[in-house]
């Protein structure tokens, strides 16, 4: 007994055929999985052979600090105005480029772990003449005439690991708090279990 058709079965075919999936990963049949060969028979080694050596294994992932986040907008307004209450301040006047580093991590780990939010770094502007102050933009602020090394050092080292734990953002500073010898650094909030 053949069975019957309904009478629009042969347009359904048509649109059957020219109809493509939208989603191909559906469409597609899963293959059955491969049969793997089995491994080969390993002979046993000898007493006088090598030790074995130890399987070297992937280090460890390590935690990443955060990427410093930056300001927003109201903060970045109030810093370039220079209306901000500043907690704390270091001077790395004087001091080496080594000497800077580690009395900088320093004061930002001691200054987070207080609970202070707002410091300023003062760097120094540098011999340059025209290294005065940062109300002209980002673009004079970064001239290549505009030399002082620890100025020039510090937001790099604000993007080191051992800082970026530690801090939230930074700017530099307005000409009453420096100008461009100095940056106002937002520390990260204080976290819990710090001495």
């Amino acid at each position: 007994m053949t069975r019957k058709l309904p009478p629009d079965y042969a347009l359904w075919e048509d649109v059957a055929r020219t109809v493509k999936p939208l989603h191909k990963a559906r469409a597609k049949k899963k293959a059955p999985p491969k049969a793997e060969p089995p491994a080969p028979a390993v002979k046993a080694k000898s007493k006088s052979a090598e030790p074995a050596k130890p399987i070297a294994r992937p280090p460890a992932h390590r935690h990443e600090p955060p990427p410093i986040t930056g300001l927003d907008r109201r903060q970045e307004r109030r810093m370039t105005r220079g209306q901000v209450e500043i907690e704390a301040r270091i001077d790395l006047h004087g001091t080496g480029i080594e000497r800077s580093h580690e009395r900088l991590l320093n004061f930002l780990v001691d200054s987070r772990a207080q609970g202070l939010r707002l410091v300023l770094v003062i760097t120094g502007k540098g011999a340059s003449p025209f290294a005065r102050h940062t109300l002209h933009g980002s673009d004079t602020y970064h001239a290549p005439e505009r030399q002082g090394r620890l100025r020039r050092l510090a937001p790099e080292w604000f993007h080191e690991p051992r800082f970026r734990q530690h801090i939230a953002g930074f700017q530099p500073a307005h000409p009453r708090h420096g100008g461009g010898g100095a940056y106002y650094v937002k520390l990260r909030k204080k976290e819990k279990g710090m001495r």
